[in-house]
């Protein structure tokens, strides 16, 4: 969804609507937001693996198990939440931690044990003392695990200049003849520095994104707000209402809202419309007026879907929720159906009999 666009739209009597206005922004923002992050995240990652890694800096427990949940519908393929993964579901990865390596006396030691106890899942953290070096232990036990019929899944880097390092770490990794181990890096990371680690010609593979994920470290918290719109008379015509603002961002749209999608004939999404159901678009096409622009626009011979579809009707469920894999798909169809598009910029706006309702309750209030 975009700016100024409805998520949810609740019809009810006006108690029950009050009383789930702060549990509604609760979920739904929050959520929207780690998912959010995590698409732009899997976005720079490209066919990379993604790995959730922030239950330990999330907002308390309980933001943790939303936070593995948004992610993983998002765009991350694992959590190291084990708590998401027994409670919903969502694939578990991860790897030992410094402490592992530091109770004993020598990194070999502590490889060498750890593979004893799980000799299909070694992932050596090794930056606990020096990097290189611990690839190369990494490498040692990876040799003694081939000789017993099992494999050394890869390193993971968790500090320095993982560029360098992941290069290093490649080339030793390869040159003994471990080309299908993976380099998992972690380390604050975000679209932005996964961006610039790929630029730089980073050798990673896969990527632990923890604090900046969980957090929305750029933006903490997402600004979505639950307004009355109308209100049903006692002769049962809805009445639009609108809160007024001197900040224009502040003033809320009028009536029941419903967004518009238009496609292409190619199938690619080319413009949003709100629109009031109870003010349907007259004429063969659907005038509207763009947020981010001078003068309407016109849309003619396209084909659209609605957006807002019912959850619940009369107190009753109407809606089959697709699986954990089938909203995944969703959202990542979603997300590359936008980014695919060219550079014009999205167009969407306020259908006009909208606008003009909104102008005139401005105008007498």
């Amino acid at each position: 969804m975009l700016p100024h666009e409805p998520l949810i739209r609740v019809e009810a009597p006006l108690i029950q609507a009050q009383l789930v206005e702060t549990a509604s922004l609760n979920l739904v923002n929050f959520s929207t937001l780690i998912a959010t992050k995590a698409a732009r995240v899997r976005q720079s990652c490209g066919t990379d693996q993604v790995l959730e890694f922030g239950l330990r800096r999330a907002q308390g427990p309980d933001g943790g198990l939303m936070a593995s949940r948004a992610a993983y519908l998002g765009g991350a393929d694992a959590t190291s939440n084990v708590w998401a993964g027994q409670h919903l579901g969502v694939p578990v990865r991860g790897t030992h931690a410094h402490s592992w390596v530091m109770v004993f006396k020598e990194e070999l030691d502590a490889f060498e044990r750890y593979a004893d106890a799980l000799p299909n899942n070694c992932v050596f953290l090794v930056d606990t003392y020096d990097t290189i070096e611990g690839v190369r232990h990494a490498i040692s036990v990876g040799i003694a695990l081939r000789e017993k019929g099992h494999r050394l899944q890869g390193v993971r880097l968790d500090s320095g200049d993982l560029a360098a390092l992941s290069k290093k770490a490649r080339q030793l990794l390869d040159e003994a003849g471990f080309e299908d181990a993976v380099v998992i890096a972690s380390n604050d990371l975000d679209e932005h520095i996964i961006h610039d680690l790929k630029d730089s010609g980073g050798k990673i593979d896969v990527w632990g994104v923890g604090t900046r994920l969980v957090t929305a470290f750029e933006q903490p918290a997402l600004g979505g707000v639950y307004k009355l719109a109308a209100i049903e008379d006692e002769n049962g015509q809805w009445q639009p209402r609108i809160k007024r603002s001197e900040q224009e961002i502040k003033t809320s749209n009028p009536g029941r809202q419903q967004v518009r999608r238009f496609f292409s004939p190619e199938g690619q999404p080319m413009a949003d419309v709100i629109y009031d159901i109870d003010l349907p678009p007259s004429g063969t096409g659907i005038v509207f007026t763009p947020f981010h622009r001078t003068g309407q626009e016109t849309i003619t011979e396209a084909t659209f879907t609605d957006l807002l579809q019912p959850i619940f009707l009369a107190g009753r469920c109407v809606y089959t929720f697709p699986d954990w894999e089938a909203l995944r798909q969703l959202c990542r169809q979603q997300v590359e159906s936008f980014v695919s598009r060219s550079e014009k910029p999205y167009i969407y706006g306020l259908e006009d009999n909208l606008l003009a309702q909104k102008k005139e309750l401005l105008a007498t209030h």
